[in-house]
């Protein structure tokens, strides 16, 4: 990391955690505009790699907007401005230098609404690293078709129809089909913005399983509006209100023996 990340963590508030963690993403005073509108008000957030972050929070309090910060997402929106840093390994990702296509590459990213490309299950895995030059020749592309479709769990449910579309999938396996097609391009980053709320419970269990084994080999961000999710999935967990972050620590700690007020109210069900 660049810099002196350990004084900068040592003065973030209501943050308790130990520099010999591997911080993969380390956000500083990020402020977010729409036009006139501030949506995101000086959040500074450290987040490890290998491991689950949760975002929780009420509706409209700028967790998604902030996820969207973490691969330049924002920067398709015309009236938004981020101001502040982003590290990734040490390197600003809104340095004028960095790609935002490349940036993505490293930073994948699965969105609330499964969204399969109209192509079939092969193509929408190997769309990526075809467009990124990452296979050379049919063989190899195979090669990451079937591990990206073996790490999201779903090889054994799709190998025999890999030319079906991928619409052709019911929701939970269209998320899975995602989340391989995020794997596909080897990113170190998988942003999710409420992966499970469009799936029965059946389908939710099974991506909340593969978050936990995807963790041993990225680093996850996941927004949800499930407080119980969060509890099952992540290791550390932020919550926000308003625009701001409140608390940010170990998801044990958070929902057991919370610092602020405010995330106590939240956790409790006073107000959501």
């Amino acid at each position: 990391m660049d810099g002196n990340v350990e004084d900068f963590t040592e003065t973030r508030p209501k943050q308790a955690h130990t520099m010999s963690e591997m911080i993969k993403v380390d956000c500083r005073n990020i402020d977010v505009f729409y036009g006139d509108k501030q949506a995101i008000y000086d959040i500074s957030l450290a987040i490890q790699d290998r491991a689950v972050t949760s975002f929780i929070g009420p509706s409209g309090c700028g967790k998604s907007t902030f996820l969207r910060c973490i691969n330049r997402m924002n920067d398709t929106i015309e009236t938004a401005k981020v101001s502040g840093q982003i590290y990734m390994d040490g390197a600003d990702i809104n340095d004028h230098s960095i790609d935002p296509v490349l940036l993505r590459s490293r930073v994948g990213m699965v969105f609330q609404k499964p969204n399969p490309f109209p192509k079939s299950i092969y193509d929408n895995i190997a769309y990526g690293p075809r467009i990124h030059g990452l296979a050379s020749g049919k063989q190899e592309l195979d090669e990451v078709v079937e591990s990206a479709l073996r790490k999201a769990g779903l090889w054994d449910e799709v190998k025999d129809r890999l030319q079906a579309p991928g619409t052709s999938l019911s929701g939970g396996q269209q998320q899975r089909l995602c989340i391989a097609r995020a794997i596909a391009v080897s990113p170190e980053v998988i942003l999710m913005d409420e992966p499970c709320s469009a799936l029965d419970p059946i389908a939710t269990a099974r991506i909340e399983e593969l978050i936990d084994e995807l963790r041993e080999r990225y680093c996850i961000v996941i927004v949800t509006h499930s407080m119980q999710q969060a509890a099952r999935v992540s290791q550390r967990t932020a919550f926000f209100h308003l625009g701001k972050l409140i608390e940010y620590g170990d998801t044990e700690q958070i929902f057991t023996n919370p610092v602020d007020s405010k995330t106590q109210d939240y956790i409790t069900g006073r107000y959501g």
